[in-house]
């Protein structure tokens, strides 16, 4: 399988393993919950999806990888203990608490959430004194005489053994007590993922053109020289810092995150010739309905790699609105629910003091926002909403302060969030246009032909985008996707019934 439907499965795996009778008892007894092994080459995203999955269910998130351990941290140091036996006294050897274990009641104590996954990775790599105490840890949850909280969810991962010449056989006793995936690497999925977190358009765009350069392990006269999603996703962050700094994009830096020469070496002309694009084409003109006819020209007559580049910088333009607009979105309906009670209390009382009001909010965001990281589980777009809802709201109490009575305070909040959500419907109304202009600057370049499709295919991948489009339409998008229209509606009125009940 490949790493979305890994993830959709282990996130079904910890919702049934969690999932409680009337009586507050996992349905699926504790000892009955079979590990979870999922086997796949280094770096396509095995860790990520485990803080997706925390985030996204709102449990905590313990992660650590096994090679870094010994037998003692792993099971806790050992130490004589007296028992009584019969009358008899008797020394006895016991353990202190293993590292792993006590993490677990670290996060639990500060987060304040008593259910979550423990993620253990490299588990088939483990050293020769601590292979023995992990199969016993994955059969009885138990590390020395310490088990694992119940809630607690255990995630393992491995790569396979021509990735890792320290690489471990389980044996069937073990595998039968598991419940075991194996993940293959694949670049549609991971473009899906790429959008969302903002990699960066060249890297899109090359591995568009060559999807087989997006993983290789291959051993060579020079040693080993591999590219892997997490090598991609890494030389993105830099990127993005290097040209906000103004340094210089060379092989020097590409070749510190992809090793294979060859593909460093493609790659880092291919940039060069992508920012010669972004230079020559203005997207922002495009996106603005600006079409001269010596663009048209250009672009019809451009080859392959040059249209998709083409597409890419609009994309990239597009997805950096769409991300934007729809976080805004999120924080302004997080705020009005807080003001809908700031109206109310100001309705039912006199002397309601809404600053106290709306500074206890903010405090009780920030909680939520401190549980959420201490768990582990604080992904970015939530810390970004925990930010600006904060700030918003610190902005209304500020405003407060000078209205010449109490009763005028909700009425200058209200004047002023209304000028927010007027802004934030501008907004919004702008990047449906530059959409619907980038629709015609496809059809007018290349008419219904594999760029349209290419194009509706990458809206369709980014969550963003798919998002926006639900909450503001696109007639061009519905004209090129009836299908997908009819589905939306559907979708729109399933949620407006539940809504309703």
């Amino acid at each position: 399988m490949n790493i979305k439907e890994a993830k959709d499965e282990i996130a079904r795996s910890v919702e049934i393993y969690l999932d409680k009778n009337e009586f507050g008892e996992y349905n699926i007894p504790y000892m009955k919950q079979r590990p979870i092994f999922m086997i796949g080459a280094p770096g396509i995203g095995k860790t990520a999806i485990m803080e997706q999955i925390a985030s996204e269910l709102g449990i905590a998130l313990v992660s650590y990888s096994m090679t870094h351990h010994t037998r003692q941290s792993a099971i806790g140091l050992p130490l004589i203990e007296e028992r009584q036996y019969d009358g008899e006294a008797v020394k006895v050897s016991e353990y202190t608490m293993s590292e792993i274990i006590a993490s677990v009641y670290r996060v639990m104590e500060e987060s304040g959430k008593r259910e979550g996954i423990l993620f253990l990775d490299e588990i088939n790599c483990l050293s020769e004194t601590l292979a023995p105490a992990m199969l016993l840890f994955l059969q009885y949850k138990t590390f020395g005489n310490r088990r694992l909280p119940e809630g607690w969810v255990i995630v393992t991962a491995g790569n396979p053994p021509q990735y890792n010449k320290s690489v471990k056989d389980f044996d069937v006793a073990t595998l039968d007590r598991l419940k075991c995936f194996s993940i293959e690497e694949d670049f549609g999925i991971w473009k899906s993922y790429a959008y969302q977190n903002g990699i960066h358009a060249a890297i899109i765009t090359f591995l568009e053109i060559n999807p087989e350069w997006f993983y290789s392990i291959r051993t060579t006269v020079d040693g080993v020289q591999y590219v892997t999603a997490r090598g991609w996703e890494d030389l993105s962050l830099a990127i993005g810092i290097y040209e906000k700094k103004k340094f210089d994009v060379n092989r020097n830096l590409v070749q510190q995150y992809i090793t294979d020469t060859e593909i460093a070496g493609k790659f880092s002309i291919y940039y060069d010739l992508f920012k010669k694009y972004k230079s020559d084409y203005k997207v922002e003109d495009i996106l603005n309905g600006i079409l001269s006819e010596e663009l048209l020209e250009r672009v019809g007559k451009a080859g392959f790699d040059e249209r998709i580049s083409l597409l890419g910088l609009i994309l990239e333009n597009l997805n950096m609105q769409f991300d934007q607009t729809v976080h805004q979105e999120m924080v302004l309906e997080r705020v009005v629910k807080i003001l809908r009670i700031a109206k109310k209390e100001t309705a039912e009382k006199d002397d309601a003091n809404i600053v106290q009001l709306l500074d206890k909010k903010c405090a009780e965001i920030q909680a939520e926002k401190d549980s959420a990281a201490a768990a582990n589980s604080l992904s970015n777009d939530q810390k970004r909403e925990y930010r600006d809802a904060m700030s918003l709201l610190k902005e209304y109490m500020t405003e407060c302060a000078k209205a010449e009575e109490p009763k005028k305070q909700f009425q200058r909040i209200k004047k002023r969030f209304d000028a927010h959500a007027k802004k934030h419907q501008n907004q919004a109304e702008e990047v449906k246009a530059h959409l619907e202009n980038a629709f015609r600057f496809l059809t007018q370049a290349w008419g219904n032909g594999q760029e349209m499709i290419l194009f509706m295919t990458e809206l369709t991948a980014n969550a963003d985008s798919m998002h926006f489009i639900e909450l503001w339409g696109s007639a061009s998008y519905f004209q090129y996707n009836q299908d997908l229209l009819i589905y939306d509606v559907h979708q729109k009125l399933q949620r407006e019934i539940m809504e309703s009940l």
